[in-house]
């Protein structure tokens, strides 16, 4: 008899890796159902992009892995795939392409950083606040499930109410609307969630909010390249990616992660933010405390746009704990220009009207 079974099926399956990425199948959420009966192993895949290349490799892939099983004596893979959803993309091609846009938000923005403690968030709340005063609707999504933080920053604490539709209504700020796993758990309650409760988090919070109307769409990204990244690059196109890091090489060199990864996915890169790039002392002396240029250098390096630098000032740290943005409080303040120089870049960079 036989001893093989779906335990044992769905960690063979874990040694198969995603085409062009170090994740594996079973991370991704792609293995629907497993059936096993005596030495015949039976698995339904599905795939979310239509490449017929990825899904030969999958499929074969798949067969070897089970084929290695010992009392494996019979297999059956199926792969389904989207179809009808556009032309099909060339073998090498974005694995996520064919995705769905989210109704009625022009551009969809992520913000990324390679590690924590960049001040990410920080960025993320005053850059939606400056393109709101730049006269763009604004959306602010926070996807640091872990760790949200834009509650905080833009000050602001409900639940969201249910349209008619049956839709998460997200509550305004300063004019920006806003969605935070921060909104639906009470207090410091902290959310202990594996990948696949992350993944439909994150669909929900695209596709079940009403974002209608919006221009530009923000998303503050938990640092580094993880589940949360990867799930949003899968669910929906991109429009563009901003990095931020702090000057220093520690911080520099994990950036180039966050930037390889929108390179990975075909994610234009928008540009990198250096956060915390220099601080003025009292009697006017620049401090560089952590160094200075490094994002300025790494954008030539990469060829991307340098979107700017932004100082330390004690007022954005204020503004961030008291939930009014610099660029809110204070807009013609030097780090509130320092923000919306930011933000009109980014509308140089192909927002339109």
């Amino acid at each position: 008899m036989s001893t093989v079974n779906e335990a044992a099926v769905r960690e063979a399956l874990k040694s198969v890796k995603y085409p062009g990425y170090s994740r594996d199948i079973v991370s991704f959420g792609l293995v629907q159902e497993v059936r096993v009966n005596e030495g015949a192993v039976s698995v339904q895949l599905r795939l979310t992009s239509p490449n017929p290349d990825a899904a030969r490799q999958i499929k074969a892939d798949s067969e070897a892995a089970l084929r290695a099983l010992a009392g494996v004596e019979m297999v059956h893979v199926e792969v389904a795939q989207p179809t009808g959803g556009g032309p099909t993309p060339a073998s090498g091609a974005d694995p996520w392409a064919g995705q769905n846009r989210v109704p009625g938000v022009g551009r969809i923005i992520a913000v990324a950083s390679g590690k924590g403690g960049v001040g990410k968030s920080t960025v993320s709340a005053n850059l939606a606040c400056a393109l709101k005063h730049l006269g763009r609707n604004v959306g602010l999504l926070d996807l640091d499930i872990y760790g949200p933080s834009i509650p905080l920053m833009m000050g602001l604490n409900q639940r969201p109410t249910v349209s008619e539709r049956e839709k998460l209504v997200p509550p305004v700020n300063h004019g920006v609307k806003l969605m935070s796993i921060g909104f639906l758990v009470d207090g410091d309650q902290p959310v202990i969630w594996r990948g696949p409760m992350i993944t439909k988090t994150i669909q929900q919070f695209l596709f079940s909010v009403e974002w209608e109307g919006i221009d530009d769409l923000l998303i503050d990204l938990p640092p580094g390249t993880g589940d949360a990244q990867l799930s949003l690059c899968q669910t929906v196109p991109l429009d563009g990616g901003v990095v931020v890091t702090t000057p220093q090489e520690a911080s520099v060199g994990v950036v180039r992660k966050g930037i390889a990864m929108f390179q990975k996915v075909n994610v234009p890169l928008l540009g990198i933010v250096e956060n915390m790039s220099y601080f003025t002392a009292p009697n006017g002396e620049r401090v560089e405390i952590f160094g200075h240029g490094g994002g300025r250098g790494e954008a030539a390096r990469q060829n991307i746009p340098f979107l700017g630098e932004v100082p330390i000032f004690t007022e954005i740290r204020e503004g961030g704990d008291r939930g009014v943005p610099v660029v809110v409080a204070a807009p013609q303040s030097a780090p509130g220009k320092a923000f919306l120089s930011i933000a009109g870049r980014l509308l140089e960079g192909g927002a339109g009207e």
